[in-house]
């Protein structure tokens, strides 16, 4: 025997197959990683031409590592039906938003800054045909929001309003201090016809939402008296504004929340999306007004668990909505009458929250995402029920491992049926006991949808590529179930809500899945706060806590906050003062002492909506009880993160803290 020869003969299979390994494409068959993450483009818009030619989309850019710190490109793109093609209108470093194709017409319309040296944005149109650009307004303050009227000659826009020239100069001169009730500047509707416009809503109201009437004579406008995010969301009127010249008067009856407005083809109904009650967390029920009559009936299907997001007329006796149903999305149709809500498509792997229907009414566009990709352009059929997928603007996700996902429930401390979105680790095994993460969404009204689910914030595939098991639930409070069961958490808040968690891992400790002693949880803002309320009060259940942009301390957030009214109405239901007791034990800085859990801490310093000081109390009292913890402060990032070298840094953290205390 030749030993020599044999082994010579391993040696060069070996370097072949060294050599083989090194030429494969880099990244095949690998796992998602928190730069994959940060790399990923995202369909927004989606508008198709009403003559069904072509569709218009936004696509989100992520910054690369050379470019200038900020947030995303968001480019625009058209796609032709009939070739395939994509036209590139406004590509990155430029950013476009509010597309819309003018009536009859091959031009597309949006909102950008187009000189680098006037920096408030305007609206312009392309030509889809000659490349022909044009600018449509000249805003002094720039344009917040516009739309034509089905004779393009007229156009409606929102501008904030300027502050007075006195004011402006002081400002100047450095007396710029902002003083709470001073200087308010509100958001007027301005028409413009044939390039001359005027304004034509009140100097002391704000303008949140308006449409065009069918006839062009009159907008329908959502106002307020005050400027902020709160009244927006709590006390906005519905009124009809004439484009001309006559008297604003009531067009619709709504309270609390209100969403998707549309008028009738023939203009004599109108339809909204509104809250049940003023403490309704969502607007996601459908409403019809004769106009000129005020009165609004509801006429969502009795018993019917969805929320509805998106509305539009099929006809003058029809409506057609998107709603969340559960983890999932459907496309149904409703008599304006009212009666049963018929369901056109969805209630599988699709995920979509609206669509934008070509004139025929029978083929539509929309963004769509599913368990194996983010959202791309897809083309719906309501002929034969099918989708067409029409772009894949994230290839790399191919050649990536993915935990096998899917919904799965429970019972509730009550009996009431909890659901959750469930991802297996990458190489999963039976019979294997893994660690838990719980990712719980915020809101509390979010939902957790059983499309794609990794973010930078929730990156769930990411964890699930290092061996985790990871649940996202849908505890009481949460979409997706109708106005029933976002209402069920209130008075309540960390109780029986949190505890449906509770129940989420006991039941997959109990199948064996996971060990109930090795559970992380890590979510945003009020996801934050059960992340938080995880470590204190619920300590001895948790290995390790993450929490970014959470609450700590229901009393100082009610001081701090941008939105205590919608908080305190539509989710506490109750003020804080009315039972100071309750609010301040379920803040988890309460239990404090009874902390044992690992809390990293994380919040972006320009946050307005949860103030900075909910993390920096609750880190301190943390380092006061000897807890282990870390604080990460994100400059100018807001309720979220933007920039690509915080986001992988934060995905990085998530990964390091669960593996040191879960593990």
């Amino acid at each position: 025997m030749n030993l020599t020869r044999n082994l010579s003969g391993w040696v060069i299979i070996a370097i072949i197959l060294l050599f083989v390994l090194a030429i494969r494409p880099v990244g095949v068959h690998a796992q998602l990683s928190p730069e994959d993450i940060v790399n990923i483009k995202h369909v927004g818009e989606v508008v198709m031409q009403p003559q069904g030619n072509f569709v218009a989309y936004t696509l989100r850019i992520p910054r690369q590592p050379e470019d200038e710190i900020g947030g995303d490109f968001t480019e625009v793109r058209v796609l032709d039906l009939e070739t395939g093609d994509i036209s590139f209108i406004i590509t990155r470093p430029g950013s476009a938003s509010s597309l819309a194709w003018m009536p009859g017409t091959n031009r597309i319309a949006f909102r950008t800054v187009k000189s680098e040296h006037h920096h408030r944005p305007q609206v312009y149109s392309m030509g889809i045909i000659d490349g022909d650009l044009q600018q449509h307004t000249s805003a002094p303050e720039g344009v917040m929001a516009y739309a034509f009227a089905s004779d393009p000659s007229l156009l409606a826009y929102t501008m904030r309003s300027p502050y007075p020239d006195e004011v402006q100069r002081r400002r100047e001169q450095g007396f710029d201090m902002e003083v709470a009730g001073e200087n308010e500047r509100h958001v007027r509707l301005w028409v413009q016809e044939n390039g001359d416009a005027r304004p034509i809503t009140r100097e002391d109201m704000s303008v949140w939402d308006f449409e065009w009437s069918p006839d062009n004579h009159r907008l329908a406008v959502r106002m307020t008296y005050g400027t902020g995010l709160d009244d927006e969301m709590m006390f906005s009127e519905i009124l009809v504004v004439p484009a001309g010249d006559g008297d604003t008067d009531l067009l619709a009856e709504s309270q609390g929340k209100v969403g998707k407005m549309t008028w009738s083809p023939d203009g004599s109904r109108f339809a909204f999306l509104a809250a049940k009650a003023i403490n309704d967390p969502l607007p996601q029920r459908i409403y019809i007004t004769e106009v000129g009559d005020y009165i609004s009936t509801d006429i969502t299907p009795v018993g019917y668990e969805g929320t509805v997001e998106w509305l539009d007329w099929k006809d003058n006796s029809t409506l057609r909505f998107v709603a969340v149903e559960g983890t999932r999305t459907a496309l149904r149709e409703i008599p304006a009458s009212g009666g049963e809500a018929r369901r056109l498509m969805g209630g599988e792997l699709e995920i979509f929250r609206s669509v934008s229907f070509r004139q025929d009414q029978n083929t539509f566009a929309a963004a769509v995402n599913r368990r194996d990709h983010p959202s791309d352009v897809y083309l719906g059929s309501l002929t034969d029920s099918r989708w067409s997928r029409l772009t894949h603007h994230n290839k790399f996700l191919e050649e990536r491992k993915m935990g096998r996902q899917t919904t799965i429930d429970w019972l509730g401390p009550d009996g009431l049926l909890i659901e959750g979105v469930l991802t297996y680790p990458i190489g999963y095994e039976e019979g294997r006991v893994y660690p838990l993460a719980i990712l719980p969404h915020g809101g509390p009204e979010g939902v957790s949808i059983d499309g794609w689910n990794t973010s930078p914030l929730y990156p769930a595939q990411v964890l699930a590529s290092e061996g985790y098991v990871v649940l996202k639930p849908n505890y009481r409070g949460s979409g997706g179930r109708g106005s029933w069961f976002t209402m069920a958490n209130h008075r309540d808040l960390g109780g029986k809500e949190f505890e449906d968690v509770i129940r989420g891992i006991d039941h997959l400790a109990y199948q064996g899945l996971v060990h109930p002693r090795k559970v992380g949880i890590s979510g945003t803002s009020y996801g934050g706060y059960f992340s938080a309320w995880a470590g204190t009060r619920y300590s001895d259940r948790f290995a390790a806590a993450i929490t970014f942009a959470g609450l700590s301390n229901w009393i100082s957030f009610m001081g701090t906050t941008d939105i205590p009214h919608e908080m305190s109405i539509t989710h506490w239901d109750l003020w804080w003062f009315e039972n100071e007791g309750l609010s301040w034990d379920r803040s988890p800085v309460a239990h404090i002492q009874n902390a044992r859990t690992p809390i990293l801490v994380a919040h972006g310093l320009s946050d307005d909506r949860v103030h900075p000081e909910q993390s920096l109390q609750l880190h301190q009292f943390l380092k006061l009880n000897d807890v282990p913890t870390g604080l990460v402060m994100y400059p100018r990032q807001p309720h979220g993160l933007t920039e690509r070298a915080h986001r992988i840094d934060f995905m990085e953290r998530v990964i390091d803290w669960f593996n040191a205390y879960v593990k």
